[in-house]
């Protein structure tokens, strides 16, 4: 039953370690973090396991694989809270924040030392001053009963674990006020009862070491400790594994309609930005684009490109780069465009006929910004959004509504406002 527990709690963090690869892959340093947290102590518990320990102990060193397994889980640890503390250490001056702020500052400058300290006494207590076996138990701890050893390097262990679980309470904790998504404050609340959870095992592991090596104590009362403190270890991570699902998952839906959003406005995007490169940061990928695979893979390039931070970064980006080439456009294009773009426009209703004659226009000043001198700007058929939330779901309309067009069209709105122009000269 054991085993199945850690393999299930094993899969469960490695599944949160899959779902931030990407990021962690990309090299932003506090996904990395974050990534490299949960990896770790998904291989701690794989350490934990029948097959795990049989597979490490092999090597021949006796006990080893609990010493793999205690270094694992102090890397996953030292890392989380880095994380942790990066996150909640604001930059404002120290007399404005609150302590938990303060000590997450300080959290966070010392806790690769103190891992890294901590891991160093271990390996050595472990190395000279444990003595052998004294028991055939299948426990760590119950082999060693009474080794002043064993009190050491389990003390040490535990301790760095109930600072760092304390820690990580505190901030999550408070944190859980200050999160308005509903889900996102029920993880955040579990991973906090988990890191409580989390600080209790190790104050009642810190007890059961320190008196089983002053006294002996019962077969009964051993399976007694063990069976209590593997629930509540087990609690611990089934917890956080799952309260930690729920940012994610927010996280990676809000990706999901990001992303959603670059590939709606794309086409426009690549259109304009061919058309005036120099307003355009990233440039479109054109890699044998005749070829219709190929388009495909350029198009899933410019959607995945390394240029932005995040997609969210790309998708503003993308917008900011469309109203500067429009702004462009604009300078090339007949004063009466607009009105010749909505006349021509057709749609089913009045905001349909709008969006279309918006594309439309766009159609009509691309092919102008090629044949017309620059002049004053001319009246855009649409005013600017005031945030990305109104810009982002226009452009979607746009975007579609330009691709139910073609240049012919844009072409033939031109032509017509010159012989407009031409009769009104004569």
């Amino acid at each position: 039953m054991s085993d199945a527990f850690a393999y299930a709690i094993a899969a469960l963090l490695m599944v949160q370690a899959l779902m931030r690869a990407p990021s962690a892959i990309k090299g932003r340093r506090r996904k990395r973090s974050l990534w490299g947290a949960f990896a770790a102590l998904s291989a701690a518990w794989l350490a934990r396991t029948t097959l795990g320990r049989t597979f490490i102990n092999d090597l021949g060193i006796p006990d080893l694989a609990y010493l793999v397994k205690h270094v694992l889980a102090i890397t996953g640890i030292c890392v989380l809270l880095r994380y942790i503390t990066a996150v909640y250490a604001t930059a404002e001056p120290s007399a404005h924040v609150p302590r938990t702020v303060r000590v997450s500052r300080l959290v966070h400058r010392i806790a690769t030392r103190a891992s890294l300290g901590t891991v160093i006494v271990m390996a050595l207590v472990f190395t000279f001053v444990l003595d052998d076996v004294v028991a055939d138990v299948p426990y760590f701890m119950g082999r060693h009963a009474g080794d002043p050893g064993l009190a050491i390097y389990m003390s040490l262990f535990y301790l760095y674990t109930a600072a760092a679980a304390a820690v990580c309470a505190v901030q999550w904790g408070g944190a859980v006020k200050q999160i308005p998504q509903r889900a996102v404050k029920i993880g955040m609340g579990m991973m906090a009862v988990a890191m409580v959870l989390a600080v209790v095992y190790a104050l009642l592991r810190i007890a059961y070491v320190i008196l089983i090596t002053v006294t002996p104590v019962s077969d009964d009362f051993s399976l007694a400790q063990e069976a209590v403190t593997d629930t509540l270890l087990y609690a611990t991570f089934l917890l956080w594994g799952f309260g930690a699902i729920a940012p994610a998952f927010r996280a990676a839906n809000d990706r999901l309609h990001t992303m959603t959003h670059l590939a709606a406005i794309h086409p426009l995007w690549r259109d304009l930005a061919r058309i005036e490169p120099s307003r355009i940061r990233q440039k479109p990928r054109r890699l044998l684009e005749r070829f219709g695979l190929m388009a495909q893979i350029n198009k899933a390039r410019d959607l995945h490109s390394s240029y932005d931070d995040s997609p969210a970064a790309r998708l503003h980006r993308y917008i900011t780069e469309i109203l500067d080439v429009i702004l462009e456009l604009s300078r090339h294009a007949p004063h009466d465009l607009a009105e010749l773009a909505r006349q021509r426009a057709e749609g089913s209703t009045p905001e349909r006929k709008r969006i279309t004659a918006e594309a439309l226009w766009i159609r009509a000043a691309s092919a102008a910004y090629l044949t017309q001198p620059v002049g004053a700007p001319a009246p855009l058929p649409f005013d600017f959004g005031k945030n990305l939330a109104v810009e982002v779901p226009h452009f979607r309309a746009v975007a579609a509504a330009y691709t139910r067009t073609s240049a012919d069209e844009g072409w033939e709105i031109l032509e017509g406002a010159s012989l407009r122009n031409a009769a009104a000269q004569a």
